[in-house]
C-alpha cells in the first residue's frame, strides 16, 4: 500500500531524504531517494548539516529530474493545484529550519515528517543506507572525502542501473524509474511459464 494514499503514486511524486556519517572521511553524505521506482535521485557529500546543504540538494536533484523551468523554479501552478512532490525525512534540524520550509514551499514541495523517535516511519531511507554500507563495505573505510564522492558517484550509477531489487520486483531502480519495470516484469513471468510448460511436457514425455 502506498504510505501516503493521498499522493499519486508514482514516479518523482514521494521522496524520501536523509543522511549518514562517514567518520574516517570526515563528512556527512546526504541522500534523495524516490519512494516509488527507488530510484536515488541524488546525493551531497558534506561538513555540514544545516539548511543550505538541505536546498542544495533538492536543488540539484529538481534539476537533474526536469522538475524546474529554465529560471530555476517550479511550473507556473494555479493556488489549488497539489504539490511537485513530497519531500518525507525525520526531525533533524535542518529538515524542519525555517529556511528550509520556505526553501521548500518556494519549490512547490510539502514537506511530511516522521513521528519523533521512530526510525521505522523511514525505514526505505534506512534500508537504503543499511544497503549501501553493506554492499559495499569499503565505502566507511575511506579516509580521502575526494575517493569518498567519487566512489558515491560511481556506485549510484551501479545502484540505479544494475542492482535488482526486491521491493521493486527485482528489477534495476532506472527502469522501475523511466517505465521498463512492468514490461520487465511481464516478460520475466511470460518466460517462467513458459519454462514450466516445458518441464511438465518434457516429464511426461520422459515417462512415456
Amino acid at each position: 500500500m502506498p504510505a501516503l494514499p493521498e499522493i499519486p503514486w508514482e514516479k518523482n511524486r514521494i521522496w524520501i531524504w536523509d543522511c549518514s556519517h562517514f567518520t574516517r572521511a570526515e563528512r556527512v553524505a546526504y541522500a534523495i531517494v524516490d519512494v516509488v521506482t527507488r530510484y536515488w535521485i541524488g546525493y551531497l557529500l558534506t561538513t555540514e548539516q544545516t539548511s543550505p546543504q538541505a536546498q542544495l540538494l533538492f536543488a540539484r536533484a529538481l534539476e537533474d529530474q526536469n522538475l524546474l523551468t529554465p529560471d530555476g523554479l517550479p511550473p507556473d501552478r494555479d493556488p489549488e493545484d497539489p504539490p511537485i512532490l513530497v519531500a518525507w525525512s525525520d526531525n533533524g534540524s535542518e529538515m524542519t529550519a525555517i529556511d528550509t520550509r520556505q526553501f521548500m514551499a518556494l519549490m512547490a514541495i510539502i514537506q511530511h515528517h516522521g513521528r519523533p523517535g521512530t526510525p521505522t516511519d523511514q525505514a526505505h531511507i534506512e534500508s537504503f543506507f543499511s544497503h549501501l554500507k553493506g554492499d559495499w563495505p569499503h565505502l566507511p573505510q575511506l579516509t580521502d572525502a575526494a575517493a569518498l564522492d567519487a566512489e558515491l558517484g560511481r556506485i549510484r550509477a551501479e545502484y540505479n542501473t544494475i542492482r535488482l531489487h526486491a521491493a521493486i520486483g527485482y528489477v534495476p531502480p532506472d527502469d522501475e524509474h523511466h517505465g521498463r519495470g512492468p514490461e520487465i516484469r511481464r516478460a520475466r513471468a511470460a518466460g517462467i511459464r513458459r519454462a514450466r510448460a516445458e518441464r511438465i511436457k518434457q516429464n511426461r514425455a520422459n515417462k512415456k
